[in-house]
C-alpha cells in the first residue's frame, strides 16, 4: 500500500469511514492496455443499473469513438466469467459484476479502468434451468451511493457496502414468500429509490409441496401473494408490500413521473395457467397500488422480458412482449388519467420485443421486432399512433467465420436479437452474435455508420454498460472459434 493509501486508510478508521482495498490482479483477469486519457471536454456518467441511470438504454456520454480499426474498439481489459445473463453496474473507480461460478453467485466489485478486483462475495445456490439455458442470475446488480444491491435467479436478495463488500443484509424471497422457480428463475433487476429497495418479487400465498413445476399442478401458481414489496435499502426490513396473483417476470421495474408525480411502473406476470399480467403504477413512497392494465395472452408458456417504455411529457408508458408465439399480442400504448389509471391509446403486433427494451427518441420507439432469430427485425414505430414507419433486416456476408466453420464461401450474419442504446447523437447497436454497430436512426431510415465483430458467440443478449467512455460488453458463451470463453471485455470508446 503507498504512502497517500495508507494515511487515508488510517484516517478512514479514525473516523469510522469504510475505504476500499487497492484492487488486486487475479487470475481470471487479462489487462491489454490503459485507455486513452478522456477528451478535455468530456462529459461522462455512470451506469448503476440495467438500463442505464434514466432506466431507458440512453447516455450523455460524449465524445465517443466514431470510426474504429476493423477488429474494432481497442480492449482495455477482460475478465472471464462464470453462468450470467446479466450486465455490469459501474458507479465511480467501481464496477460490479454478477454472475454463478461453481454453483455459486458471485458478486466482483473490480476497478472499472484496470479490471482489478476490490472484493469478491458468493453465496451457494441450487438452481437447475427447467429449459437448458444457463443457471445463473438473470437480474444486474445495481448500486446506488455506497451500497449495491443484487436478485440471484433462486430470488435471493443481497446488499453489499461498494467499497468494502460487507454484507449489509439478505432476504431469502423464495422461503419469506412462497415465489415459485417460474420458466427461467428469478429475472427482474430492483429499483432503488429514496431509500427503498423495489423488487418484483411474485410471490406466491399457498405453500407449495415440491410439485410446484409441474404444469399440472400449475393452477397453483395463480394464487394471490406478495407481488411488490420496498425493503429499507440501509436495513433491509420490509417498508411495504403490494399483495396480488400477478407473479414475478423478467422485465425491471422503473420510474416515471406522471402528471408531474414519481411513480413505479412494473410489467409483471410470471408463471401461471392461464398467464395473467399486466403493467402495474405503484406510489414508490406508500406502496399504493394505483393501476392494474392487464396485458397478456393466455397461453402458459410465456416470459416477459422488455421494461415499460416511459414519455413523462405525455403521461404515457409503452410495454411489449413477443408471446404467444407466431401470434403475438405485441405492444401496447397507454396514457394515464390524473387518477394515475390507464387507458389504451394504441396497440400493434408489429413490435413485439422478446427480451430488449425499446428506445424511444423524437416521437418515435426503435425496437427489435421478433422471438426468433429468424423472424426478428428492427423497427421504427410512430409513437403516437403506432403506425410501422419502416423496418430493416441489417445483414452482411463475413468470410473470417466461414473459416472457423470449415466453408469456402462467407457467412451471412445479422443482428437478430440486438440491443440498442441511444449515446453520443446515434445509437449503438450490440448484435447477438457478437458485432458492434454504430448506427443513425431516424424517422427516414437506419443507415449503418460503422461495423465491427467483437467476438463470434451465440446469445449475446445482455445490453451492455457505457460508463466514463468505456463500453463493458457480456460474452455469455463459449466463442464460435472455441478460443475465447464467457467474459465480460472492457473497451475504449473514448473520442478526441
Amino acid at each position: 500500500m503507498s504512502r497517500s493509501s495508507s494515511l487515508f486508510f488510517t484516517l478512514g478508521l479514525l473516523f469510522g469511514t469504510a475505504l476500499a482495498q487497492e484492487p488486486q490482479a487475479f487470475d481470471r483477469l487479462t489487462f491489454h492496455a490503459a485507455p486513452k486519457a478522456l477528451a478535455t471536454a468530456a462529459k461522462t456518467s455512470d451506469w448503476p443499473r440495467v438500463l442505464g441511470s434514466n432506466d431507458d438504454a440512453s447516455s450523455i456520454e460524449t465524445p465517443l469513438l466514431k470510426k474504429w480499426p476493423e477488429a474494432g474498439p481497442a480492449k482495455v481489459w477482460e475478465v472471464a466469467m462464470g453462468e450470467a445473463y446479466t450486465s455490469p453496474a459501474i458507479s465511480g473507480d467501481y464496477c460490479v459484476i454478477f454472475h454463478a461460478l461453481k454453483k455459486k453467485e458471485t458478486v466482483e466489485c473490480l476497478h472499472r479502468e484496470t479490471g482489478r478486483r476490490f472484493w469478491i462475495k458468493d453465496y451457494p445456490i441450487e438452481y437447475q434451468d427447467r429449459y437448458g439455458f444457463g443457471n445463473g442470475p438473470r437480474g444486474s446488480p445495481v448500486i446506488t451511493g455506497d451500497i449495491v444491491v443484487t436478485l440471484g435467479v433462486t430470488s435471493e436478495l443481497h446488499a453489499f457496502d461498494l467499497k468494502t463488500g460487507e454484507e449489509l443484509w439478505k432476504h431469502d424471497l423464495r422461503k419469506q414468500y412462497n415465489v415459485p422457480q417460474d420458466f427461467f428463475g428469478a429475472g427482474s433487476s430492483p429499483l432503488i429509490h429514496e431509500g427503498k429497495v423495489i423488487v418484483n418479487v411474485g410471490g406466491k400465498a399457498m405453500a407449495f409441496d415440491g410439485l410446484e413445476e409441474r404444469r399440472e399442478r400449475s393452477e397453483k401458481l395463480a394464487s394471490k401473494g406478495v407481488s411488490v414489496a420496498a425493503f429499507d435499502l440501509k436495513s433491509g426490513e420490509v417498508r411495504w408490500k403490494i399483495e396480488d396473483e400477478w407473479g414475478a417476470s423478467y422485465a425491471s421495474p422503473v420510474l416515471s413521473q406522471l402528471h408531474g408525480k414519481t411513480k413505479v411502473l412494473i410489467y409483471a406476470g410470471g408463471e401461471s395457467n392461464p398467464a395473467i399480467g399486466g403493467l402495474l403504477c405503484i406510489d414508490p413512497s406508500t406502496g399504493t397500488l394505483h393501476d392494474r392494465f392487464p396485458w397478456r395472452d393466455d397461453e402458459y408458456i410465456q416470459a416477459t422480458g422488455s421494461s415499460p417504455v416511459t414519455i413523462p411529457e405525455k403521461n404515457r408508458a409503452f410495454i411489449t412482449t413477443c408471446y404467444p408465439k407466431n401470434k403475438p399480442i405485441g405492444g401496447v400504448m397507454v396514457e394515464y388519467d390524473a387518477e394515475f389509471k390507464a387507458k389504451e391509446v394504441w396497440s400493434s403486433k408489429k413490435v413485439a420485443c422478446h427480451w430488449m427494451t425499446p428506445v424511444y427518441q423524437d416521437g418515435h420507439l426503435y425496437a427489435i421486432d421478433g422471438e426468433r432469430e429468424n423472424n426478428s427485425r428492427l423497427v421504427c414505430v410512430n409513437a403516437d399512433t403506432g403506425a410501422e414507419v419502416w423496418t430493416k433486416n441489417i445483414e452482411w456476408q463475413d468470410s473470417v467465420l466461414s473459416g472457423i466453420m470449415g466453408r469456402t464461401q462467407p457467412v451471412g450474419l445479422s443482428i437478430l436479437r440486438a440491443s440498442l442504446m441511444k449515446v453520443d447523437g446515434a445509437f449503438l447497436c450490440l448484435g447477438e452474435t457478437g458485432s458492434l454497430h454504430w448506427l443513425k436512426l431516424t424517422p427516414e431510415g437506419c443507415e449503418e455508420l460503422q461495423r465491427a465483430q467483437l467476438f463470434y458467440a451465440l446469445n449475446t443478449w445482455s445490453l451492455p454498460s457505457l460508463s466514463h467512455g468505456l463500453l463493458y460488453v457480456r460474452q455469455q458463451a463459449e466463442g464460435l472459434d472455441r478460443k475465447t470463453s464467457m467474459r465480460v471485455i472492457c473497451y475504449d470508446l473514448r473520442g478526441e
